[in-house]
């Protein structure tokens, strides 16, 4: 709730710090005494535009700091610093302070940390609601009627929402899939054609060296043809060096016992034999190697040619062209296993679909039966209000299907009806400025809540109104505000004053060209003179003064 207000050269208001405590605090004054003033301050740390015409003339800089303590930060507000990365100790004050300039610029701050006016803005809501005769934010803007209700009714809105949380990923994770395997069954044929073509033609592991070693080998014996012809027939043929150094051996072998350089003759004639034998074999087997086949070289290229088409037209490698077709029957398996893959989230989504719907409607009923319970709860709340004339009424009504969304399947609005006979319409375009207050403090009472805000202000909630009805509009702000809630009423009914725990009093005086404004927090003597005086209005009679008190004691 709201502790401290601090504010410095807001229009008439020099300086001035307030101190704001649990449950009803009234703040009266004469017409002009500057209450718009204190509330215009405050709007400034909830976000609201900075005008320059709010700097006091003469200064160059105004601002206003206001603090703000919870047992437990309130989620919103927790969300919205996390997200602003500004960090707030459990415990600690919340403490925003807004500056603006007369050259139209302003700072913001939470906590001595810079922060942007959106922030301001986020945080707002949690912190007041502000009802007045303008106010078009809080229980007057339907876009927070269906929390309230299902508030109201302890609904399991949470458990529609994580249903639909579920449905909605069931539902996308069906449509990827279905995208997926469209665009798979697109390509069917053409992968089936390559497949096709690519184990028509069975590239292997490695052919391609192969080949192209083969192709060199064999253009390299076209070129070499003449000169292995020419050695192959030195070694073959009876007269062959070869065959003479044999039968040279042979001859060499019957005498070589003759002498002993005969036998070392032999012995290197055996190793040139062996030798020009080794040398005929490699001979061969580079002739076998080398040998030129036409029919065989241009096999060769065709192969070459073909796998390396191949190859580019699959943008890769040619001696990744098996593993291409590996990919590609895995991605043709990869089609059936989609198609199976879709029929079982079909059905995933359709189950979901239905516990969504389960929950939803289920939701609806439990809205129908606590819209019913409030607007007699309200109705209870029109006659001692002077509304009795009016009628409220909490419109459930069931959205088309493209519309259901986390909240269910219900749109929820508050309606009004102020006359016998007339059409309900919403409560801002219906009801006048005093009329408006009324009825949002007979809902507000009949929620028995504060619309999850840490503070409510009632601005002037007892315009046009007195005796009867503002005893029971007293009544019915110090009930909704309680021992624990902070209410704060700016307010011209005596009736209504009376019921506050704290009162402060808003004075304008002059010193001569200076006019300045004041906010005095007024103590037992100070609130029966104050009383009195919105009693009696200019001069302060005893009768004023005893109705005073019999006002203050009747509380």
């Amino acid at each position: 709730m709201l502790t401290s207000l601090a504010i410095r050269n807001i229009v008439l208001i020099e300086a001035l710090d307030l101190s704001f405590g649990a449950g009803l605090g009234v703040l009266t004054g004469e017409t002009g005494a500057g209450k718009s003033i204190l509330l215009d301050a405050l709007g400034l740390v909830l976000g609201n535009r900075a005008e320059t015409a709010l700097v006091r003339a003469g200064e160059a800089e105004a601002s206003v700091t206001a603090s703000f303590e919870f047992a437990a930060l309130p989620d919103p507000i927790a969300e919205a610093l996390a997200d602003a990365e500004i960090e707030v100790e459990p415990g600690e004050p919340l403490m925003i302070r807004r500056k603006v300039r007369t050259d139209g610029g302003s700072r913001a701050f939470v906590n001595d940390q810079s922060a942007s006016v959106a922030l301001l803005r986020a945080l707002a809501p949690a912190l007041v609601e502000l009802h007045g005769q303008h106010d078009d934010r809080g229980l007057v803007n339907p876009r927070g009627h269906r929390m309230l209700l299902d508030r109201y009714a302890g609904s399991d809105s949470a458990g529609v929402a994580e249903a639909w949380n579920s449905w909605r990923a069931a539902e996308d994770a069906l449509a990827q899939a279905r995208d997926a395997h469209a665009a798979l069954v697109a390509e069917q044929d053409l992968l089936l054609a390559h497949l096709a073509e690519l184990t028509e033609v069975a590239p292997e592991g490695d052919e391609e060296a192969e080949l192209a070693g083969a192709r060199a080998d064999m253009q390299k014996g076209e070129k070499l043809a003449g000169d292995l012809e020419t050695l192959r027939l030195l070694w073959d043929g009876s007269d062959s060096a070869l065959a003479q150094m044999r039968s040279a051996a042979r001859r060499l072998d019957r005498i070589a016992e003759e002498h002993p350089l005969l036998a070392e003759a032999l012995a290197a004639l055996d190793r040139a034999v062996i030798e020009a034998g080794e040398a005929e074999e490699k001979l061969q087997g580079a002739a076998d190697a080398l040998s030129f086949d036409p029919a065989e070289l241009d096999r060769i290229e065709r192969r070459l040619f073909e796998l390396r088409a191949l190859a580019r037209k699959h943008d890769c490698h040619v001696d990744d062209l098996p593993a291409k077709v590996q990919e590609l029957r895995e991605q043709l398996d990869g089609i059936e296993l989609a198609g199976s893959r879709e029929a079982e989230l079909v059905k995933a989504a359709e189950q979901a679909g239905q516990v969504y719907r389960a929950r939803a409607e289920a939701l609806h009923a439990t809205r129908v039966a606590a819209a019913m319970r409030l607007d007699e709860a309200v109705a209870g709340e029109l006659a001692p209000l002077k509304l009795d004339a009016a009628r409220f009424r909490t419109a459930v009504t069931e959205l088309d299907e493209e519309r259901w969304g986390p909240h269910g399947l219900d749109s929820v609005e508050f309606l009004i009806a102020t006359n016998p006979g007339a059409d309900f319409a919403p409560l801002a375009k219906i009801a006048s400025g005093g009329e408006l207050s009324r009825f949002i403090l007979a809902l507000k009472v009949a929620l028995a809540e504060q619309g999850g805000a840490a503070t409510v202000i009632f601005d002037e909630i007892d315009r046009g109104v007195g005796g009867a009805v503002a005893s029971a509009i007293g009544e019915r702000l110090s009930r909704l505000a309680g021992a624990d809630g902070q209410l704060l009423a700016v307010t011209h009914s005596p009736q209504v004053a009376a019921r506050g725990r704290t009162h402060y009093m808003i004075a304008k005086s002059s010193e001569g060209t200076v006019t300045r404004t004041s906010v005095v927090l007024l103590d037992p003597e100070g609130r029966q003179e104050e009383i009195a005086r919105m009693l009696s209005g200019a001069e302060i009679t005893a009768e004023a003064r005893a109705q005073a008190d019999r006002l203050l004691e009747g509380i």
